[in-house]
């Protein structure tokens, strides 16, 4: 099987990404980013983001999860604590997240460490989510081999006859992440493939460093 992809080719043109209309402060871009794309209403699912981490097979692994908040401090998702992502960053707590806005001709790439949330705010979100979607969390048995997909529709059955909606409680093994950046890399296509690339470095004096990157 073979399928040559070469004659694949776009012209990148629709925006500049120049030092003189930036922040200081990559969050502040971020925020400005992401409310183009939402208004833009051209891209489903904005806030979808890949996160790789480092498996203790030695490899990346890269998987699409969704950014349920950020603020100063950072990015927010959640997951499952003993899924293989979830043990995976136990271990190693050094993450990239990245965001590709294809109709804004944008990506976004973020390296930092990721550390669980207080349990409290892990729980006032889980208590926000749909019935289902809690229930779904607490009957699968993520990244864990099953011998059919009937595993998890009998024990979601067998939940939904024994649950009362009030009573529904966050598992111990459920929970968010907070990915502190460390760096924060803005990509912005460009003609000619010569993109715009701005970074962001976290120095020890909590201040950032900008600079302009070759593409």
């Amino acid at each position: 099987m073979e399928k040559d992809l070469g004659n694949y080719r776009k012209s990148y043109e629709k925006e500049a990404l120049e030092e003189s209309k930036i922040s200081g402060n990559p969050m502040q871009l971020f925020q400005t980013w992401f409310f183009e794309v939402e208004a833009s209403e051209t891209v489903d699912e904005a806030n979808a983001m890949s996160i790789s981490s480092v498996g203790f097979d030695g490899f990346p692994k890269t998987r699409v999860v969704l950014l349920k908040k950020y603020y100063e401090e950072g990015f927010v998702f959640y997951t499952n604590y003993d899924s293989e992502k979830g043990r995976a960053i136990s271990a190693h707590p050094q993450v990239c997240l990245s965001f590709f806005w294809p109709s804004m001709e944008r990506q976004v790439i973020i390296k930092g460490l990721a550390e669980k949330l207080p349990a409290a705010v892990s729980d006032n979100y889980f208590d926000s989510r749909p019935l289902g979607s809690r229930l779904g969390a607490m009957v699968s048995p993520q990244s864990e081999v099953i011998d059919s997909r009937s595993v998890l529709e009998d024990s979601l059955k067998a939940l939904e006859a024994q649950v009362v909606e009030g009573q529904v409680k966050r598992p111990d093994h459920w929970g968010g992440y907070l990915v502190r950046p460390k760096s924060i890399e803005f990509w912005q296509g460009r003609p000619n493939r010569l993109h715009d690339r701005i970074r962001y470095t976290l120095e020890e004096d909590l201040n950032w460093k900008v600079e302009r990157l070759a593409p």
